[in-house]
């Protein structure tokens, strides 16, 4: 499991600058109550570590700045059959480190906290097995990692420096507004700058905390529902990351996509969508 840090913040966007991000304070806590449970910490060492370092010293690990070590280190105590988490400050998506992950993710155990890269949900589907979540909100972030380590798949968890005003813990895509327009998907902290965005126009909206897995039973359901079989995609990350997944669940209905990344704020959102419903929408969604 990755947690990633988005490092952009969308114009109007609330903030979360806890001083312990969320997840690794969760898994830190959870040394207590789970044995198996193990936490790699790369430089710096995020605030709050120091006592659990000395009441777990065989299960908190600091391995430098190096965020390849980390992923090494992991896949041993996966092999060893415990469930790590490993909290990264650096991108971890380089080449090298691909591979690793791929190593980690076949060990079936491994729980990975790292700043966000603007491609790291694409990759991830290149290695393939990965459940990838991009939290909205500390409490969603906690939550999921909680979950994670009653797990034995691959998980990667990204957090945001942003957070929508409040947790949405439905699993899948949840519809938060219903229009006829189009459907909007927003994914993670991009909830809030969609939602102001969006006001007062006739679209779904819909919001998912876990890309992959992707919901295509309700994204195509939400579709079918509206007027005209036309989806914005707005993502936290590189533009059009899950395009391919949004496609393939509509491959027998004639769509439009429109693929908005991490730079865009709430007006870039707004006149997006705006153009995009002014342009002409294909016929009406049909089975």
């Amino acid at each position: 499991m990755t947690i990633t840090v988005d490092q952009q913040a969308a114009e109007g966007a609330e903030f979360a600058r806890d001083p312990v991000p969320a997840g690794i304070g969760a898994a830190i806590r959870a040394l207590d109550d789970h044995p198996r449970v193990a936490v790699v910490l790369t430089h710096p060492v995020p605030p709050g570590c120091a006592t659990a370092a000395a009441r777990h010293p065989a299960r908190v690990v600091e391995v430098g700045a190096d965020p390849e070590m980390a992923i090494g280190v992991a896949h041993g105590l996966a092999l060893a059959g415990m469930r790590p988490v490993v909290h990264c400050v650096a991108p971890i998506l380089g080449r090298q480190s691909s591979q690793r992950l791929a190593l980690l993710g076949r060990s079936g155990a491994a729980v990975l906290l790292a700043p966000v890269a603007p491609e790291d949900a694409g990759l991830l589907d290149a290695l393939g097995g990965w459940t990838v979540h991009v939290p909205g909100h500390p409490e969603e972030t906690d939550r999921l990692l909680l979950s994670a380590l009653h797990g034995t798949s691959p998980v990667h968890l990204g957090l945001s420096s942003r957070s929508n005003r409040g947790p949405h813990f439905a699993g899948g895509l949840q519809p938060l507004s219903r229009g006829r327009s189009c459907v909007v998907l927003a994914v993670g902290p991009t909830l809030e700058p969609v939602l102001r965005a969006t006001a007062g126009l006739d679209v779904t909206v819909l919001y998912t905390a876990t890309v992959r897995p992707f919901d295509d039973i309700t994204l195509r359901t939400a579709v079918l529902a509206a007027d005209h079989p036309d989806v914005v995609l707005v993502e936290p990350y590189r533009a059009g990351a899950s395009a391919h997944l949004v496609a393939r669940t509509l491959v027998h209905v004639p769509h439009r996509l429109l693929a908005l990344g991490a730079g865009a704020g709430v007006r870039d959102i707004a006149d997006a969508v705006r153009r995009f419903l002014r342009s002409g929408p294909t016929a009406p969604a049909r089975l």
